[in-house]
């Protein structure tokens, strides 16, 4: 069951701050052991790719400027290695296609410095939460299955690997199959609301979560209603 938001309540959840500013990571692991959280730091990509590696690591604060091996770098690797483990990405670009370009390796959300340690905090409650729902029933339309409780998705005997934020659009299209979901409903219940409709974040992950369990399977699940949302065809495409 995943914990109660709130200080005391968090002290399982395992956090890995990657971070070369010594100071801030110091600072950052402080606030999340005040918090309930179990913190620990790691200063460069090398070692944060290790810890990952190594497991026992439920959400990674992912500097994007590291020495050595930059954030993109580690979390590409990971990602490519298989490791879901939700990812925030911390980065002083601002810059929409640097915004873009952290979503494109494998973040599941970001957050621009300077920031507020309570909009990280509550950033990191909403990964954490999305990485852990409520026991329910695998679903399935046609051959393409999701498991909410392990949080694992199969195109036949194919398991296919997702970032948090993928998993959580496809379990939502899942339960919707045959209907159309807007986008502005996925905004609020993937991202709690927390990004701009205007921008390509919601299809730049759809376009990746496509390519995935679609393109690699010659099949065409995920459609687009332009202008409205998307539909997942309950056949499995």
């Amino acid at each position: 069951m995943a914990p109660s938001d709130g200080a005391g309540g968090w002290d399982d959840v395992r956090v890995l701050v990657v971070e070369d500013e010594s100071r801030l990571a110091a600072l950052l692991v402080q606030v999340l052991t005040e918090e309930g959280w179990s913190a620990s730091a790691v200063y460069d990509g090398a070692s944060g790719l290790a810890a990952v590696r190594a497991g026992g690591v439920d959400v990674v604060v992912l500097d994007w400027m590291l020495p050595d091996l930059e954030g993109p770098a580690v979390l590409q690797r990971l990602r490519a290695e298989g490791h879901a483990v939700p990812v925030l990405m911390l980065t002083a670009r601002t810059a929409l296609e640097d915004r873009v370009a952290a979503l494109d390796v494998g973040a599941d959300d970001h957050l621009a410095k300077p920031f507020e340690v309570a909009e990280l905090l509550a950033r990191l409650r909403a990964l954490h939460r999305r990485a852990n729902p409520s026991v329910v029933a695998a679903q399935r339309a046609g051959d393409l299955v999701v498991d909410p409780q392990t949080r694992r998705a199969f195109r036949g005997p194919t398991e296919v690997v997702l970032t948090a934020r993928e998993f959580d659009i496809l379990a939502l299209l899942l339960r919707e199959a045959g209907r159309t979901v807007t986008r502005y409903r996925i905004l609020d219940e993937v991202w709690d609301g927390d990004t701009d409709i205007a921008s390509n974040v919601i299809d730049v992950h759809v376009g990746r979560l496509r390519g995935k369990i679609d393109g690699p399977f010659g099949r065409n699940a995920v459609q687009t209603l332009r202008g409205v949302g998307y539909r997942l065809d309950p056949a499995g495409g």
